[in-house]
Formats: C-alpha cells, structure tokens, sequence
C-alpha cells in the first residue's frame, strides 16, 4: 500500500467512525468547497464517459475541421 493509499484509509475510517450528524456536516463543507466540486465533477465526467470508445486525436481534430 502507498503512502497515498494508507492516508486515504485513515481519512476514510476516521470520516466512518463520525456518528452520522458529523458525517454530514464534514459532506457539507466538500459540498461549499468549490475547488472540491469542481474535482468531483470532473471524476464523475470521467466514470460516466469510460465506456466511451476512444479516438485518435488526429481523428478528433480533422471531424472538429470539418
């Protein structure tokens, strides 16, 4: 496990062990982030879009041409 990974976990199953009025209030705080939400926008852009086909690039910018 990286050290990314290991601090992930400790800010996970600390956020877990908050009882659940202060789960919400730190879900609050991301959600009024908004360099946060801008981050988790563009994860869920990037999960919804992975079952798109991809494309050369070259292709993508002689259809854009065009």
């Amino acid at each position: 496990m990286s050290v990314i990974e290991a601090k992930a976990d400790v800010f996970w199953m600390a956020f877990k062990s908050l009882p659940k009025k202060e789960r919400q209030s730190v879900i609050e705080r991301l959600l009024k982030d908004t360099e946060f939400m801008e981050d988790l926008i563009d994860i869920a852009i990037i999960e919804q879009r992975q079952e798109e086909p991809s494309r050369l690039l070259e292709n993508y910018l002689a259809e854009r041409e065009k």
